[in-house]
């Protein structure tokens, strides 16, 4: 587990990070959420020893990470631009990584290129962005550490390596003992693999949920009611997070269980009633306008 508390990073006068407090629970994907210039990329090189908190602590497994290369073993860094060594191959790379880290796979990551179809012997520094992208991926992979962490890993990617990467995620999930943690400045790219997401905002953390459950504690409903009493009575005895209205036709944002919500709603026998999915964009919009912020105007 990795847990951040009251971490602070300052560059001159400039607050990198200003009082992070976060906790990461092994075995999930974790994503880290917020605009240019955030702090997404600092907090990560504190998490990976490269950086010193000013002040704070980040324990991983409830040790220091800074100048701990026992720690440091369990943990590979994937920065939003990677480096590779001067004129270096994958098959270089391969060899270099797993100098440092002890149970990195080269069988398998001969394979991983094979199906990438990135050709072990040519220069990197011939690769397209994408090509580097999914190349610090496969190397991030058959490192088999503990911990994965990616700054912006799907900035590049087309459509399907996103995908590509991220069933090879899940696989690793599923397989071993594996805790990615993915630091991007879009939401729609997380949707579908983060158990967990924290949004970062102006240095701190302005939310982390578990996205399970926000989605069973959050509802997008679309009803119409047989007239304006029992409307307003039935909008009496529900949490309504946010109302819209086209004609008769109700569109509301309600928190709590779903059933107990239908069950309040169907009591006035409306004309028409149905839940409608929550993209994980809508549910944190809904959560951060509650604390006063305006996530579109943060994120997208």
């Amino acid at each position: 587990m990795i847990t951040a508390t009251n971490i602070k990073k300052h560059f001159g006068e400039i607050a990198a990070v200003n009082d992070i407090t976060v906790t990461i629970k092994d075995g999930e994907v974790f994503g880290l959420i917020g605009t240019n210039g955030a702090g997404k990329s600092t907090f990560l090189r504190m998490v990976s020893g490269v950086l010193r908190p000013d002040s704070g602590t980040i324990l991983v497994n409830e040790k220091q990470v800074y100048e701990n290369p026992a720690v440091k073993a369990d943990i590979f860094y994937i920065s939003d631009d990677q480096y590779f060594l001067p004129n270096a191959t994958p098959k270089d790379m391969a060899g270099f990584y797993s100098d440092y880290y002890v149970s990195f796979d080269k069988v398998r990551f001969g394979e991983m290129l094979g199906s990438f179809q990135l050709e072990p012997d040519r220069k990197i520094n011939t690769f397209s962005k994408g090509m580097k992208k999914q190349l610090s991926v496969l190397l991030g992979v058959c490192a088999n550490t503990k911990y994965l962490l990616c700054d912006e890993t799907f900035d590049g990617l087309d459509p399907v390596m996103r995908q590509a990467v991220k069933s090879i995620f899940a696989g690793e999930l599923a397989g071993r003992d594996f805790t990615p943690v993915i630091a991007s400045h879009n939401l729609r790219e997380l949707e579908d693999i983060c158990d967990c997401v924290g949004i970062l905002h102006q240095g701190g953390v302005l939310m982390q949920k578990d996205l399970e459950e926000m989605k069973l504690n959050i509802h997008n409903i679309q009803c119409v009611f047989q007239n304006a009493q029992e409307e307003q009575a039935a909008f009496g005895l529900l949490e309504i997070v946010k109302a819209e209205k086209r004609g008769s036709l109700n569109i509301i944002t309600v928190r709590g269980a779903e059933r107990e919500i239908m069950n309040k709603i169907n009591s006035f026998s409306p004309v028409f009633a149905e839940i409608l999915p929550l993209t994980l964009e809508e549910i944190f919009i809904s959560e951060t306008e509650v604390v006063g912020y305006d996530i579109k105007k943060l994120i997208f």
